[in-house]
C-alpha cells in the first residue's frame, strides 16, 4: 500500500485528504492512500518519513512550505527560485531516503489567473508574505504582471495595509490573498483594507478554499469586482501533485 499524506499545522480546514480519497474510490486506485500529518513543528518531518516505510509522497501546507526546504535533498529549479515548496517525493533505496521538493502551488494559480490576465491587467498586490505568497509572485510576473507584497510588518518593498488607499488601489488590477484569514473556523476574518475603495474592474482571488467564498470574496462581490476562490486552485495543484508522485523521471 502506498501511502502519501498532507503535513502543515493545524490540518482541520484541509480538503485534501478527501479529495484523494474520494479520486482513488472514483479511480479505482485500491493501492493508495492519504492521511493526515498535522506537525506542531517541521523538526518533527525526518522521524515521519523514517517511521512511516510505505510513505511516497507529501503535500506541505501551511505553516510549512518556506520552512521544509531545509529537509529536502534535490530540488525542481522552480522551487529554488520561490523558495518555497508544497509537494515532496520520498525515494527509498538502500535504507537510504531522499527527499524531492517540488511546487505544484504554480500550476493551480497560473491555471485560476492566466484567463483574466488580459491586455490592460498590468498590477497586482498579494496580501501576506508566507509560502503561498511566494509562488503566486513568481506566477503573476512570469504572466507579465508587477508586483506588490502587502504585510503587517512592512519592510524593504513592501507596503503596509495602512498604505493601501485609493491611489494604490486604484492603480491595481488584481488583488490575492494568500494569508489564512477566513479559513475554517474562523471564517469571518478577512484582511485589514478598505473594501469601499474596491471597484468593478478589481479582481480579486483568495487561496483559502474552505469556505469557498470567503469573507474576502464576499466583500469584493458586493462591489461587483471578479472574485475567484480557492478551489479551482486546489484541485489543480492536487492533480500536479498526482503527476509528480507517479511520474519516475521526477
Amino acid at each position: 500500500m502506498r501511502k502519501y499524506g498532507l503535513i502543515g499545522f493545524p490540518l482541520g480546514h484541509s480538503f485534501s485528504r478527501k479529495y484523494f480519497t474520494d479520486k482513488f474510490a472514483r479511480e479505482g486506485i485500491a493501492d493508495c492512500s492519504y492521511h493526515n500529518y498535522p506537525l506542531e513543528d517541521i523538526k518533527e518531518l525526518p522521524a515521519l518519513v523514517s517511521s512511516e516505510p510505505d510513505l511516497c509522497g507529501l503535500n506541505v501546507t501551511i505553516p510549512y512550505k518556506t520552512e521544509v526546504l531545509r529537509y529536502i535533498d534535490i530540488s525542481e529549479a522552480e522551487v529554488d527560485e520561490i523558495g518555497a515548496a508544497n509537494v515532496l517525493k520520498i525515494r527509498r533505496k538502500d535504507n537510504k531516503i531522499k527527499i524531492y521538493g517540488f511546487n505544484s502551488d504554480v500550476k493551480g494559480i497560473r491555471d485560476s489567473l492566466s484567463p483574466l490576465v488580459v491586455p490592460g491587467i498590468k498590477n497586482a498586490i498579494i496580501l501576506g508574505t508566507g509560502g503561498s505568497s511566494k509562488a503566486v509572485a513568481h506566477t503573476l510576473v512570469k504572466l507579465g504582471l508587477k508586483v506588490q507584497f502587502v504585510s503587517r510588518t512592512p519592510g524593504s518593498n513592501m507596503l503596509s495595509y495602512n498604505d493601501l488607499n485609493s491611489a494604490i488601489l486604484s492603480n491595481t488590477d488584481i488583488i490575492v490573498n494568500t494569508t489564512p484569514l477566513g479559513m475554517y473556523p474562523k471564517i469571518h476574518g478577512k484582511p485589514d483594507l478598505d473594501y469601499d475603495l474596491l471597484e468593478e474592474r478589481h479582481i480579486l482571488f483568495d487561496l483559502v478554499y474552505n469556505p469557498e467564498e470567503t469573507a474576502f470574496l464576499r466583500e469584493g462581490k458586493k462591489r461587483g469586482c471578479r472574485i475567484i476562490t480557492g478551489l479551482g486552485m486546489l484541485f489543480a495543484q492536487a492533480e500536479r501533485s498526482w503527476e509528480i508522485w507517479n511520474d519516475p523521471d521526477l
